[in-house]
């Protein structure tokens, strides 16, 4: 950046944050978040770090505003950690009502007690107590295994070292360091050039986590707990219960949890507390939503990743500004144009983004998003980033609309819009992209698993006139690769000889490789032992499909749709003529397995996660990400998970890898 453009960007930078001052100082109605104007000062710094003389008395840029770790004893959680869903929107929190009625069986409109928690921004620890008397304090560390930290934990004095009752106890909770604290701590620490913590969370995280207690105790950290695990042994039914229970007991409870009868009451305390999050001594980022019965929390369970009966319903995530330097059309598998951004890169909860999603037309109209906008950028949990706002005063007159192209980018064939859709796409199926995109999906690890076909080798197979659809695969020679770039004789030799090894595929592989629209990998799988030959799914109706586990009528009329096509027909009968030969799913119908519901958790010795699913399915048992009461069989690896736990709660019967090849050999 010369100086003249600095000069420029650093007068609008300063306008916009002068503007997002006055709105959140004087009027109180923020325009952005902190962190998005975080962002801009942070930009504003950087230029006057680079040109010294632009610094002025009135910048925004101007206001004043340890390394102790050991070694700490493994502790193995006796019942493992849970997390919970996230949720962004209110739609999403209805959506999770939805489903837990579901699963309990409920009608759609009954109304569901749950209890609304604030979701404190601290170090998720358990408190375990034996006889009463405080044993261990432990992280939560990968929700299988914490560390031990119970000599710093004892300088809180919000954690009694003896509880009301001789019992032992397991209670989760949050250890959190107060705003007044934060600040405290910081500030010593600005002073004597030692680190500076970036949130409380942070601060908090590093105190408990030191080798001196004296070090934590002069940090005034604080607590708050939230359950106690195992509760029915303490003859308690509702969570409501528990909240009380602990208060007896003398923990400290956050008392601004609420008891709703339904969930959209859950919406009014999450706007209260919204509004209200300012004027805590504590920092939180949302709310938590439980359902109320403790009952219906156990017949709930868990998923894989998250509880069932739980969910964390966030504030508006984090966000930062940068630069719109570009939007670009991808096409698609299926022939849709979608406008990506190519931004300035900027870091963003964690990571470093450089495009971002614009969506469709419709959606860079209605944020007016131009080429060389500055814009906010938003990442919520793990998803792709979005940008939700444009600041137009950043604007200098050079910024350029964009507008769909008319052709597509890769072949130039015309693109159309369908009726009723905002979606644009590219008129011709033999598009070049979409015939890349197919055939990546062709050869990708849960098709036909190909080893060293990757995008650009693809790329370059079909640039060179080897391969015009994927059933040609089948049909390259050593000969044909070697006049390649990347290619020499043993790469060759090799690719082939992967080439001919998927050549005997299983049935449901297969069904997937095709990229049928709305057939994902269960799917595929469930067609392929309901019908047990491509030959029967070739020649069933809507009817015999919908009879499918998983198969409704939109699948169903995908799946004709795709047999019907003419080009689709052809290809098949060319994959079949240049060698791919269908492992038929083995009957499954007096399988000794039939009907039983397997759940794995752990590392096996001798088979793979997909090794074991392929066998357990093949002797006519299904396997499930979750432990229920439906369950039969838990299958225990090696470092198994919450699972093993939940098994164990359940009564599951839990087998070794051993038990389950004793299985399946009968």
């Amino acid at each position: 950046m010369i100086k003249i453009e600095a000069q420029k960007r650093v007068k609008k930078l300063k306008d916009q944050l002068r503007e997002i001052d006055y709105a959140y100082y004087v009027l109180d109605k923020p325009v952005v978040t902190d962190a998005a104007r975080d962002s801009l000062k942070d930009e504003l710094e950087k230029i006057e770090q680079q040109f010294p003389e632009l610094v002025t008395t009135d910048s925004p840029t101007q206001r004043i505003g340890g390394k102790a770790l050991g070694k700490f004893a493994q502790h193995r959680h006796g019942i493992p950690k849970y997390s919970f869903d996230d949720l962004f929107s209110f739609e999403e929190v209805k959506e999770f009502d939805a489903k837990v009625k579901r699963f309990l069986g409920l009608p759609p409109d009954k109304d569901l007690e749950y209890i609304c928690e604030l979701k404190i921004d601290g170090l998720n620890m358990s408190f375990i107590y034996k006889q009463g008397i405080l044993d261990k304090a432990v992280t939560r560390g990968d929700g299988l295994t914490g560390e031990v930290v119970t000599h710093t934990i004892k300088t809180i004095g919000s954690v009694p070292l003896r509880i009301i009752e001789a019992i032992d106890l397991e209670v989760g909770g949050e250890v959190y360091m107060p705003l007044k604290s934060f600040e405290k701590l910081n500030n010593q620490n600005q002073k004597k050039g030692e680190r500076v913590f970036a949130n409380p969370r942070n601060a908090a995280a590093g105190s408990v986590r030191q080798l001196d207690p004296q070090v934590a105790t002069s940090r005034d950290l604080d607590t708050f707990m939230w359950t106690i695990y195992q509760p029915e042994k303490l003859g308690l039914r509702r969570h409501e219960e528990i909240m009380e229970k602990m208060k007896k007991l003398g923990f400290k409870v956050n008392t601004n949890w609420k008891k709703v009868k339904n969930i959209s009451s859950t919406l009014d305390y999450f706007k209260y507390w919204q509004q209200e999050r300012a004027n805590l001594p504590y920092e939180i980022d949302g709310i938590v939503i439980k359902v109320n019965d403790l009952k219906w929390q156990e017949q709930l369970g868990r998923t894989a990743k998250h509880v069932r009966w739980a969910a964390a319903y966030k504030f508006p995530a984090d966000q930062v500004t940068t630069v719109v330097e570009d939007i670009e059309v991808q096409v698609g598998r299926t022939g849709t144009l979608t406008p990506v951004a190519h931004l300035r890169p900027v870091g963003l909860a964690g990571s470093v983004v450089k495009r971002a999603t614009l969506h469709n037309q419709d959606e860079i109209d209605r944020l007016d998003v131009r080429i060389g906008d500055t814009v906010v950028l938003q990442k919520a949990g793990d998803i792709i980033p979005d940008i939700v706002k444009v600041l137009p005063k950043m604007r200098g007159g050079q910024e350029k609309k964009f507008k769909m192209p008319k052709n597509c980018p890769i072949c130039g064939s015309t693109v159309k819009k369908r009726a009723g859709e905002v979606a644009y796409y590219c008129s011709n199926k033999n598009c070049f992209a979409q015939q890349q995109e197919r055939i990546n999906h062709f050869v990708s690890k849960r098709s036909f698993d190909i080893d060293g076909l990757g995008p650009k080798i693809l790329e370059q197979l079909t640039r060179a006139g080897l391969l015009k659809a994927a059933s040609d695969l089948f049909l390259l020679k050593e000969e044909d690769l070697l006049p390649l770039e990347r290619f020499a004789e043993k790469s060759a030799e090799n690719l082939i000889k992967s080439i001919k090894a998927s050549q005997k595929i299983e049935l449901a592989k297969f069904i997937y490789a095709l990229g049928i629209r709305q057939v994902g990998e269960e799917t595929a799988i469930a067609l392929a032992r309901h019908f047990g030959s491509w030959e029967k799914i070739n020649q069933a109706d809507a009817a015999d499909l919908e009879g499918v586990r998983d198969v409704g009528p939109k699948v169903a009329e995908s799946i004709i749709d795709w047999l019907g096509n003419a080009k689709n027909k052809i290809l098949v009968r060319e994959i079949f003529k240049n060698g791919v030969r269908l492992v038929n799913p083995q009957k499954i119908s007096t399988a000794k397995l039939a009907g039983k519901i397997f759940v794995l958790t752990g590392e096996l010795a001798n088979l793979t996660r997909d090794e074991a699913k392929e066998k357990i399915r093949n002797a006519g048992g299904e396997v499930s990400s979750s432990v229920s009461k439906k369950t039969d069989y838990v299958v225990l690896g090696e470092n198994p998970g919450f699972k093993y736990g939940q098994a164990k709660k359940l009564g599951v019967k839990i087998i070794g890898e051993a038990g389950l090849l004793k299985l399946l050999r009968s």
